[in-house]
């Protein structure tokens, strides 16, 4: 075992502090991540808080992480040391369920290992803990490679932020004729508005105010709405084939739907704690769709990572320091970050 320094929550709605855990001896098929960057994702403060579930504590939190490989197992082909690296949302999975089989190991039939917060697959059966540490060990298949086209603190929320928005925008096609609306621009907005402008789709940023509406044209989009004002709703009636809901907040689902066109998907990737409820004739009239999307399969991950290197994209970031994760939740919290917190993990000793 290796003792490595960390940041976790030892309790409901208690602060972060320093402390040590523990990482397992790195196996055959294992991969030894020295942990530079750890981006800050929402769900990262819903877990720390228990918003979404009951949690077990201590919490070390982070699915967003960009490092260099330190040591690798005996059987270990696709890494070796001094790679730059990343680790997602996930850290395993069956590998022989139909979905496993299809690279889509974020949907296993029989439950993937979450970064942390996941019963550990390994050990004891204990919790998984994440990147919020200096090293982390992972099986090598859940390694992704970082090409060097992206630097790796504007890296770490891609292993995220980049895929959650990337998967349903290829899933639904976004590209050269398509018009595709992204509802908030935040930490996940920002990357869907990046990632559709790239795929050649027209985009538009759905906001709740005109505050961000610069930084949002910078970032690729070709229009920008207030959705506080009423008229917004109307002049858009019937305009989008694809819209991505990246919030992680109560929306009012039926005047979203107004805005799709004929067989047009309205696509949740924010995970709000309240359940969000709308009425079926929304989705009759047109033949609409309200569909759900969680991160991306290894390959697809992977496929991302080199799509935003050919296209020069990384995250819009604050890099701060791991005594700063308080400060930076409350001001996720509070929509002031433009637009990903990551920590620089060096500040961790």
């Amino acid at each position: 075992m290796k003792t490595v320094n960390a940041r976790a929550v030892f309790g409901l709605n208690e602060p972060f502090k320093a402390t040590t855990i523990e990482r397992r001896d790195v196996g055959p098929k294992d991969v030894l991540i020295e942990i530079k960057y750890a981006g800050i994702c929402h769900s990262d403060i819903h877990h720390a808080r228990g918003e979404w579930q009951e949690e077990t504590y201590p919490l070390v939190p982070g699915h967003e992480i960009a490092g260099i490989v330190a040591e690798v197992g005996s059987d270990v082909t696709k890494h070796k040391v001094g790679d730059r690296v990343g680790v997602g949302c996930m850290v395993n999975s069956c590998g022989e369920c139909e979905n496993c089989l299809k690279g889509e190991e974020q949907y296993c039939l029989n439950g993937m290992t979450g970064t942390y917060a996941g019963v550990d697959k390994y050990g004891d059966g204990s919790r998984t803990l994440g990147g919020y540490s200096t090293h982390i060990v992972v099986t090598e298949d859940f390694v992704l490679k970082i090409p060097e086209g992206i630097e790796l603190d504007a890296a770490a929320p891609l292993l995220c932020a980049g895929i959650t928005t990337y998967s349903p925008l290829r899933h639904w096609e976004a590209g050269e004729g398509k018009k595709v609306a992204v509802i908030g621009l935040g930490g996940l907005g920002h990357m869907a508005v990046k990632l559709a402008h790239a795929m050649g789709a027209e985009v538009t940023v759905l906001s709740r105010s005109l505050d961000k509406k610069e930084d949002g044209l910078k970032l690729g989009a070709d229009h920008y709405y207030a959705t506080e004002d009423e008229a917004t709703f109307k002049t858009l009636a019937k305009n989008f084939d694809l819209i991505i809901n990246t919030v992680s907040a109560k929306v009012d689902v039926d005047s979203f739907l107004s805005l799709l066109k004929l067989n047009g998907a309205l696509v949740n990737v924010g995970a709000p704690p309240e359940p969000l409820s709308l009425n079926v004739f929304n989705l009759l009239g047109n033949r609409r769709t309200f569909a759900g999307s969680m991160i991306g399969g290894i390959p697809q991950t992977q496929e991302m990572l080199d799509f935003c290197a050919e296209h020069n994209l990384g995250a819009e970031i604050e890099v701060i320091s791991a005594d700063e994760i308080d400060e930076a939740y409350e001001r996720v919290v509070a929509s002031d970050v433009r637009y990903r917190f990551v920590i620089d993990i060096a500040t961790m000793a």
